[in-house]
C-alpha cells in the first residue's frame, strides 16, 4: 500500500478520535454542571450503592420460617404455637467471635486510655473537636501510665499487669421504638442512650460456674493465651457484647471515611432470635439441627457439634471445653457451630408466650433494661446450646434465657449486618 494512503488513512482516524474525545468531554461537562430542567429526575449527585461484603460475614437471603416447638418438645407446645413468619436479608459472622477478635477492641480500648493519659490529642480540623491522634507512639514505660497497671498491694509476684478495671467503654443507642410512639412530643435527646460498661471478659467465670472442678488454668489462660486464640471469647454479658458491636460500627465507619467511601447506614448487631433462628436452619426450613437431619451422628458415627454427649462425657465430641469457632462443618448457609461451642446472646427479650403475639415480619420483642428494673426484665434470649448441655439446647427451635448482666464459660456472640436492598443478586 502506498506510504501517501496510509499517512492519509492515519491522518483522518486521528481527526475522529479527536472530535470523539471532544464529544465526550462535552457530555461529561453537562452532566458534572447539570441543572434543573423542570422534569423530575431526582437528586444530583447522589452516590452509587453497590451494596458491600463484610469480611467474614454471611449473607443470609431474606425468606420466610415456621417458628414453634421442636417435635421432641412435647411441654412447650402448649406455649409456643406454631408460626409463619418472614425474615428480611441480612449478614452473619460465619463464626462466632473469637478471643483474638475481642482481644482487637480490648487492646483498641487500653491504647485509647493509654493515648489519653499521655496527651496524644490533635483538632478535627472540620468539628473542632479534640481526638486521638493514632500516629504517636505509645512509650509504656512512660509514669504517666502507671495509674493503668495495678499499685501496692494488688501487685501480684512482682509483675506490672494492667488493671483490668481501668478497661471501660461507652457506646450509645436511639431507641427507636420510644421515639416512634412518642410522635414527637419530646426532644430528641430523651431517646438517646449511653452505657458505659467494663469490657474485659470475665475469666473467673470458669471456677465461678463448677462448684467443686479444678479450672483454674482456663481462668489464667483461655483469654490470652495463642492456644486460645480462634476459639469463641466467653465471659461476656449481653451490655459487653452490644459494646463490641457499637466499637465495630465505629471501626468499620473510620475507615470507610478514610477511604472517601461515605459511613455504612447501617451498624453492626446482635442479631434477633429468629434471624439466629432461621441463619441456623440454613435454608432447611423445619430442620431440627442445622446440619437438617434428626440425629447428632453422622453416618460413620461421629458427633457434629460440640456439646455433652452424656453425664462426664465431654470429650467425646473432640473437645473438653470449648473448641475452635470454625470447628465442625457449616451450615448450608456457611456458618460454624450453630449448635453447640457456646451459646450466642440475641437482641431480643425473653418471654414465655412471645409467639403468641409477635408481628409475622421481621418478629422481635426488645427492652432495654436499666439497673434497677425487677430481674425478669432483664432476660435475654440465647440460642444454640454450648458445650455443657445435652443435646436438647442444640436444636434450632430451642429457646433459652439468661440475664443480660450475666457472664457464662458458656455464652459467646456473632454479629449481624442488615442487608439494605432486596437481594444480593441485584448488586
Amino acid at each position: 500500500m502506498p506510504y501517501f494512503f496510509l499517512k492519509e488513512n492515519l491522518g483522518v482516524n486521528m481527526k475522529n478520535l479527536l472530535k470523539i474525545a471532544l464529544a465526550l468531554l462535552v457530555l461529561v461537562a453537562v452532566a458534572c454542571g447539570r441543572k434543573e430542567n423542570g422534569q423530575l429526575l431526582g437528586a444530583f449527585d447522589r452516590p452509587a450503592w453497590k451494596g458491600i461484603n463484610p469480611f467474614g460475614m454471611i449473607y443470609v437471603p431474606s425468606g420466610t420460617l415456621h417458628i414453634g416447638p421442636s417435635d421432641q418438645d412435647v411441654s412447650n407446645t402448649f406455649v409456643q404455637r406454631n408460626k409463619s413468619i418472614s425474615i428480611a436479608g441480612f449478614y452473619m459472622d460465619d463464626t462466632e467471635i473469637t478471643n483474638n477478635e475481642y482481644r482487637q477492641f480490648v487492646y483498641w480500648v487500653r491504647d485509647s486510655l493509654a493515648h489519653s493519659y499521655l496527651d496524644h490529642f490533635i483538632e478535627d480540623e472540620e468539628t473542632g473537636e479534640q481526638r486521638i491522634d493514632w500516629e504517636y507512639e505509645i512509650d509504656w514505660s512512660d509514669e504517666t501510665l502507671a495509674d493503668l497497671y495495678y499499685q501496692g498491694d494488688d501487685r501480684f509476684a512482682g509483675k506490672s499487669e494492667l488493671n483490668t478495671e481501668k478497661l471501660e467503654y461507652e457506646y450509645e443507642w436511639y431507641d427507636w421504638q420510644r421515639a416512634a410512639h412518642d410522635q414527637g412530643k419530646s426532644p430528641r435527646n430523651s431517646f438517646i442512650n449511653r452505657k458505659k460498661v467494663n469490657i474485659y471478659p470475665d475469666t473467673l467465670v470458669w471456677v465461678r460456674d463448677f462448684a467443686y472442678s479444678y479450672n483454674e488454668p482456663m481462668t489464667r489462660n483461655y483469654f490470652w493465651h495463642p492456644a486460645f486464640d480462634d476459639y469463641p471469647v466467653v465471659g461476656i454479658d449481653w451490655h459487653m457484647a452490644n459494646a463490641f458491636c457499637y466499637w465495630r460500627t465505629k471501626l468499620w465507619n473510620t475507615y470507610q471515611q478514610t477511604r472517601g467511601d461515605g459511613i455504612n447506614s447501617e451498624d453492626f448487631r446482635l442479631p434477633t432470635e429468629h434471624e439466629w433462628e432461621y441463619a441456623a436452619r440454613g435454608g432447611r426450613d423445619l430442620a431440627p439441627y442445622p446440619w437438617g437431619g434428626y440425629y447428632v451422628r453422622n453416618a460413620k458415627g461421629c458427633l457434629l457439634a460440640n456439646f455433652k454427649p452424656g453425664r462426664g462425657n465431654y470429650p467425646e465430641d473432640g473437645g473438653q471445653y470449648t473448641v475452635k469457632a470454625d470447628a465442625y462443618f457449616p451450615n448450608d448457609y456457611g456458618l460454624y457451630n450453630m449448635a453447640g461451642n457456646v451459646s450466642e446472646w440475641t437482641s431480643s427479650a425473653f418471654y414465655e408466650n412471645a409467639y403468641a403475639f409477635i408481628h409475622d415480619l421481621n418478629p422481635d420483642i426488645r427492652y432495654d433494661a436499666k439497673d434497677d428494673d425487677p430481674e425478669a426484665y432483664k432476660r435475654k434470649v440465647i440460642r444454640g446450646g454450648s458445650w455443657k448441655d445435652v443435646m436438647h439446647f442444640l436444636q434450632t427451635g430451642t429457646r433459652h434465657w439468661e440475664y443480660q448482666d450475666t457472664t457464662k464459660s458458656y455464652i459467646g456472640f456473632r454479629c449481624a449486618l442488615t442487608f439494605l436492598g432486596r437481594s444480593a443478586n441485584d448488586f
